[in-house]
């Protein structure tokens, strides 16, 4: 097994954690942030499409996002699509330009955030440990079809073990730092 296949495990396990990150940024922490509307896709021109795609978000005031369509014609679409994200926005058309106030979150709502973070949390390591197996796997492959000693198969399921610890850690410091960002009033 050469270097460059440990290389490509690290890279599979940070791929987990960077999609991790990317479910974090749409998670509402109380604070108007672009990211949050991102992930919502949008009926237009006969297909669904991301709202990024239809006009231009951004947050002028710390508890504020606006979102100026492009199309007139597809106003409605977005704020349909904005209402029903489950983000518990509600958007205000105005012309072209739909503002959406971003309520406080209550205390019940900040216990259901920082319960669905855990869960992103816990898929990305699950993902990391299925990274983890697939590498196991192929040493053992690789040792049986006498590509690798026994002793390279050690090290290498080593470093494999260590790289998965690592990347675990990250993705519980991550939830950490997410769920103090939750929490905090």
């Amino acid at each position: 097994m050469s270097n460059f296949e440990i290389d490509e495990i690290k890279r599979r396990m940070d791929g987990a954690l960077s999609a991790l990150k990317v479910d974090y940024a749409g998670l509402r922490t109380g604070r108007a942030n672009i990211s949050l509307l991102e992930p919502i896709m949008v009926e237009a021109y006969g297909s669904m499409v991301p709202i990024n795609q239809v006009g231009s978000i951004s947050a002028p005031e710390p508890r504020m996002l606006t979102v100026t369509i492009w199309d007139k014609g597809t106003a409605l679409n977005v704020e349909k699509a904005i209402r029903n994200s489950g983000l518990g926005l509600n958007p205000i058309v105005d012309g072209q330009t739909l503002r959406i106030p971003i309520p406080p979150l209550t205390e019940d709502r900040r216990k259901d955030l920082a319960k669905l973070a855990g869960k992103y949390a816990e898929n990305a390591r699950i993902a990391i440990r299925n990274v983890r197996r697939d590498g196991m796997e192929q040493l053992k492959k690789s040792e049986k079809d006498h590509q690798i000693s026994e002793d390279e198969h050690k090290k290498l399921s080593g470093v494999v073990q260590e790289a998965t610890d690592d990347f675990v850690k990250q993705v519980d410091a991550v939830l950490h730092a997410k769920e103090a960002e939750i929490m905090q009033v």
